[in-house]
Order: C-alpha cells, then structure tokens, then sequence
C-alpha cells in the first residue's frame, strides 16, 4: 500500500502544481489588470515558488552539447555503448579532438551511485572530465521501468557490469588500460571490482581507481547515515522500506526501495536549509534576479529526479557495508568467492574526502588506502578538500578548480 499512497499523493500535488503555474500565468498576464499591482507580483513569486516545489520530474537529460578544452570549444559526442536491463554504459567524446597535451586521451569510467538519483546528478562531474579525457559513466536504470522476466540485481550484479563495463572500454582500443572514478557509495562495489580484476590478471584492470566519499569503513566517524543502518536489524528495512512497484508501471509488481523515500530522508536530514532555499528563491524572483532563481529551480530539478533501486540492492547494501563492515573484514563474497582486497597491487588508489561531509565521514573513504598493505605507497595517494560537504567534491567550483586538477594529477603519474 505504500506505493499506491505515494501515487495517490503524488496525482494530488500535480493537480495542485498545475493549479498554481495556471494562476501564476493568469497573474502575470498583460492583459489582467490585477497584474499590475504589488500584491500580484507577490503572489504569482509564491505560486511559481509553489509549482516547482510539488511538480513530478523524470529523468534528465545529460544536454552537454559542448566543453572547452584546450583554449578551444569541442561539440560533444554522446552515445550509449552498452545497453543492459538495468543499466547502460554511456561515452562522452569531443568531437575533433583524439588528445591531450600531445598524448593521446586517456578512457576514463565514471561510476554513478545507485541510491536514489539518477546518474545525471553527476553532469558537472563528466562535463569537467571531458576537458582530458574521453569519458564513460554508468547510466542505472529506474528499477520501476524494468520488467519482472529480467530477473533480479544486487550487489554481485552491480560489481559484474563494472567488470563488463571496463572489459568493453579496454577493448576499444587493447592494451590501453581504462581509468575508474567511484563517486560516494559506488566505491565499495568499484573497489571489490578492481580486486576481483586484479586478483584475475584481467587486461581490463583499471590503471587508477579514485573514490570519492565512499563508505568503504563506515566505523570511521560515523554520520547520521551510518547511525540508522546500524540502530536496526535487516529485516525491519526489509519491512518497513522495500514497497510493490503498482500496475502503472512496466516493473509492476518487483521489489524496491522507492526513490521517493531516498529522497524524504535526505531531505529530512537537512529541512531548514532546504526550506530556506526555497524561500531564497522567492526573494530571488521578488528582486527581479532571474538567474539567481534559476539557478536554484535547476539545482532541485535535479535533486528531485528520483529513481527506483531493486530491494535485493539495497538490502545487500545496507547488510554488508553498513552493518556487517564486509569489506574491511575481509568477509565480503562475490558469488561465492571471497574478494581479497589486499590483492590489489596493480591499480593506484586515490581515496578523496570532503571536510564537511555529513553522508560519508572523513576517514571512511581514506580507509582503502589502509587496506591495500601490498601496494606500494607511491601509488596510493588522500586529498580532503576543505571546506567542501557530500556534493562539494564532485560538483561546484571545489570540484572543478581544485579536486578535479589532484585527480588529473593521479591520472597522469599512473598511465
């Protein structure tokens, strides 16, 4: 029933959100001589304000049409390489340019979070890498949309398409080893992948491996996030969170943690900066600042573009990363075979912390480094980046200015 409340919910707002853009636009009509006085300007802020806040959003489009790169602006090539049920492998190329500085340019494979958003979340994160490099992501699919006959995906699942994924861009052109960047929780399923590869001599092995506030140690100065996976058994989440995809959808009837409630609890972690967001945005379009407003409405557009994931994900997820520490531990299987972390000793590690996070805390993701005894220190490396929170080290100016040039860096010292 939990689903068919949140539709029924969800059917009301839309109702109400095209309610409230009609009066907006009726207000702000020449032709309404209402429209002129003080009180409607007011109004019609509020109701815009109103409208954005209770729309639906679906999934975005990437639309990078063009990146500077070398003093020059590139067309951008975007294309699906790999198409799978439950997720794609896309490429991102400049269109006219095959290198960089004289080499020619490195693959890059960036893993987006299954949690909640899309991986278009992470456009100003591919946008800044394709000035270097030809960029791959992984593009999730919205559990909700994929049908029941194509079976079911969880953890092991998710660390065989990273495999498969860097198996296809070694492939492309043999010999030349990709590069992975893992942003937040992906790094876990990326660092058994690079493992795995390096305990089996893959050719595909990644060069690199850069996690970003990941939650490969979630002893290490537990947040609030840490906290709630560990208050609770597995079964209360398999209980209280996991909903029926409803008739209305091609996955009717799988298994799935909502995006709609992924999306609740962050919100609900952080209420009164998200409220005086929304109220900065009224005073915004009150003062006649358009592009300021606009600037928040893209943020949430995005934000609230929420997708489904599969319920055996998710649970694995919680159990062997948040609660059972698996990886650390050492007791962490991919189908069967125990993935042996300390194996790694051919892909360099850089391990990448914000000093405000609030989702993954410091240390978290500086653990790998910790783990990896067979690796030599000069192909590990830690940058925390000051000042920056969760968001801050994939995306905004930290990241472009001064966390992306420390991952080229990396790149680079280790091609």
């Amino acid at each position: 029933m939990l689903y068919q409340a949140y539709e029924l919910q969800r059917s009301w707002l839309n109702g109400a959100s095209l309610w409230a853009t009609m009066s907006m636009e009726a207000l702000t009509n020449p032709a309404n001589p209402l429209g002129y006085t003080p009180f409607a300007g007011v109004a019609a802020n509020a109701l815009d304000v109103f409208a954005h806040a209770t729309a639906t959003y679906g999934k975005p489009a990437f639309g990078i049409t063009e990146v500077e790169s070398g003093g020059k602006t590139w067309p951008v090539i975007e294309a699906t390489v790999v198409n799978k049920p439950f997720g794609d492998l896309k490429r991102f190329r400049l269109d006219g340019i095959e290198e960089h500085e004289g080499k020619p340019r490195q693959k890059l494979l960036i893993v987006a979070p299954m949690s909640g958003h899309f991986a278009t979340l992470l456009r100003g994160t591919v946008r800044r890498m394709l000035e270097a490099y030809e960029v791959y992501i992984t593009d999730w699919a919205d559990a909700k949309l994929v049908p029941l006959h194509e079976g079911s995906f969880d953890l092991d699942d998710y660390i065989d398409y990273l495999i498969e994924f860097l198996e296809y861009i070694e492939s492309v052109e043999p010999g030349q080893r990709p590069h992975m960047m893992a942003v937040c929780q992906p790094s876990v399923p990326a660092f058994a992948a690079t493992a795995l590869m390096n305990l089996h001599k893959s050719p595909a092995t990644p060069a690199t491996l850069t996690m970003m506030g990941g939650p490969i140690d979630t002893r290490e100065s537990p947040t609030s996030v840490n906290d709630h996976a560990m208050k609770r058994p597995i079964e209360w989440f398999r209980q209280s969170v996991i909903a029926t995809v409803p008739m209305n959808y091609r996955g009717a009837g799988r298994r799935v943690y909502p995006g709609f409630m992924q999306l609740s609890a962050f919100m609900s972690m952080n209420l009164q900066s998200h409220m005086m967001s929304h109220y900065e945005m009224f005073k915004h379009l009150t003062e006649g600042d358009e592009e300021s407003a606009q600037a928040t409405k893209d943020f949430y557009d995005e934000y609230r573009s929420v997708c489904d994931m599969t319920a055996e994900f998710y649970l694995q997820t919680v159990e062997e990363v948040f609660q059972k520490h698996s990886i650390p531990n050492r007791t962490f299987e991919h189908k069967g075979e125990i993935v042996d972390i300390t194996e790694i000793t051919d892909t360099a590690l850089l391990a990448i912390e914000g000093e405000r996070d609030d989702i993954s805390g410091v240390g978290q993701t500086k653990a790998a480094l910790k783990l990896t005894p067979k690796l030599a220190d000069e192909m590990k490396r830690y940058y925390l980046a000051e000042g920056a929170g969760h968001y801050g080290i994939f995306n905004g100016s930290k990241w472009r200015k001064k966390i992306a040039p420390v991952v080229e860096e990396f790149i680079a010292a280790h091609s």
